[in-house]
């Protein structure tokens, strides 16, 4: 399977297509990871540099002697993660324009693992159309709802 798939960050200043070979994609939970995105993880898809189209090229800052990390100035997405010296990079999966393809398959930086996290099928879910204080403010705005 080899798919052509679009991505970008939140304003759409900067967007991408990549070629990917599979769905598989992962979490890291390295402590650098969970700075970077100011999550407990980062959802990755590991993609050859060869393959992604960049319409706009995202910014970058060095986030370690080692590595750097691809943004948008604009609105401050986190788009990549990538050593310079190799032939690969991560695409960070909330920034696909369809994430829900790609599946977890394994877990990365496990020593800072927030376990409590990991499992939280049985909490309460709430839809965002069901909270008028939120849906209010969006039809004021702009007349519906985001994606």
């Amino acid at each position: 399977m080899s798919e052509e798939m679009t991505g970008g960050c939140q304003c759409g200043r900067v967007r991408y297509s990549v070629h990917v070979a599979d769905y598989e994609a992962y979490l890291c939970h390295c402590r650098m990871c969970q700075r970077a995105t100011g999550g407990l993880a980062a959802a990755f898809k590991s993609v050859k540099k060869a393959d992604v189209t960049w319409e706009r090229e995202p910014d970058y800052y060095a986030s370690s002697p080692i590595a750097r990390r691809g943004f948008c100035s604009a609105c401050g997405t986190p788009l990549t993660f990538e050593f310079p010296d190799s032939s690969r990079m991560d695409l960070t999966i909330g920034s696909f324009d369809e994430p829900g393809r790609f599946v977890p398959t394994q877990h990365y930086g496990a020593e800072s693992i927030h376990e409590q996290w990991l499992d939280t099928r049985d909490l309460p879910r709430y839809r965002t159309e069901d909270n008028p204080n939120v849906v209010n403010r969006w039809m004021d705005k702009v007349g519906r709802l985001p994606d």
